[in-house]
């Protein structure tokens, strides 16, 4: 297929974009270059016959006509997006024209290329919405796993711009017949995360011998997915999946906070001993406004229906994501040189 791919020099979607490289796809990445974004996440395929790069915002709606009308793709898959919660409860509004006026930018011009389309390149052309297991909000912690038709809960300037997101990704399907795909994952983790993500941080103040902030008591729980597993059921789910459906995408590994950052100070004890145990830096702070308990994904469905499960067992997942920050200090000491790891975001200011 011939794929456009927005958002695609960020950490998901790089890894999207090599994968389908690597299977033989045509890539197109539209992305705008935030601060999220990292184009040498991507030098290993630059030159790629295969590849086209195309640095465009998704709230530049003519924009994104033009290159899809020039592009010409069986399929879009949507991964631009702001993501970070604490970023989103200190400044919602770029959330709200990223996450919804964006996708609304995308969707009128994928139903008017759609609609263009004739016979067999009509009938197989997708749209992949990806969203995130956020946009059902909150678990007990004897609750069940979230599943494809939980009710929408969100708690975070963040999750609710997602959640609307996913809306109208639906309401496009059901008004327009455009035929859509949505998928909800649970946390990724794994090589080229911003540092901002608390699997980096946890790795990279361990590497600086630095206090680990702890939010809490460390007790939330979440799923955790390695994100290459996440890009091979991304185009899983493209390929297979049925229009108008919803996939959700898990890890099959649930752990608390403080039980995470214990596993990967332990990996750095393992690789690079201090004077003293790495989890003598861990440090509880004060907890971010509205933080969510639990995530947890019940991933049956596509199991069940395409075929696909995970294939990186945590503990490897963990190990290899420690390996790779500590070899790869090029690419991510540019990002922490404005003093990033020192920065506490998600405060609440007395005007938004």
């Amino acid at each position: 297929m011939k794929i456009l791919i927005t958002g695609g020099a960020g950490f998901i979607g790089s890894s999207l974009v090599r994968t389908a490289l690597e299977r033989g796809h045509t890539v197109v990445n539209l992305d705008c270059l935030t601060y999220a974004a990292n184009l040498q996440s991507l030098r290993n395929v630059e030159g790629h016959k295969n590849y086209h790069f195309e640095n465009i915002d998704i709230c530049d709606a003519s924009a994104v006509r033009a290159v899809i009308l020039k592009t010409k793709p069986d399929a879009v898959m949507h991964l631009a997006a702001e993501s970070h919660v604490d970023r989103s409860i200190e400044g919602p509004g770029q959330f709200i024209q990223t996450n919804i006026v964006g996708t609304f930018n995308l969707l009128q011009a994928a139903h008017a290329y759609h609609a263009s389309l004739k016979g067999a390149q009509k009938h197989a052309f997708r749209f992949h919405h990806i969203s995130t297991d956020e946009v059902y909000g909150d678990l007990a912690p004897d609750d069940p796993p979230f599943c494809e038709t939980t009710p929408y809960d969100p708690s975070s300037p963040y999750s609710a711009s997602k959640a609307a997101s996913d809306h109208l990704v639906r309401a496009w399907h059901k008004t327009y017949g455009l035929p859509i795909l949505i998928s909800n994952c649970s946390n990724n983790y794994g090589p080229f995360q911003f540092p901002e993500k608390l699997i980096p941080v946890v790795i990279l103040k361990s590497l600086h011998g630095a206090q680990i902030p702890l939010y809490g008591t460390g007790d939330n729980v979440r799923d955790w997915l390695y994100v290459d597993d996440h890009a091979d059921a991304l185009l899983c789910v493209v390929e297979k999946g049925k229009p108008g459906e919803t996939y959700n995408i898990g890890g099959n590994n649930e752990r608390s906070n403080l039980e995470l950052v214990k596993t990967l100070c332990n990996l750095m004890d393992e690789r690079q001993p201090g004077e003293a145990p790495h989890q003598s830096l861990i440090k509880f702070v004060a907890d971010r406004p509205g933080h969510d308990r639990r995530y947890a994904v019940n991933a049956g469905k596509i199991k069940r229906d395409l075929g696909w499960t995970p294939s990186v067992h945590a503990d490897e997942g963990f190990a290899k994501t420690v390996d790779w920050y500590r070899a790869n200090e090029s690419w991510w000491r540019p990002l922490v040189g404005d003093g990033l790891l020192d920065k506490r975001l998600g405060q609440i200011k007395e005007a938004l």
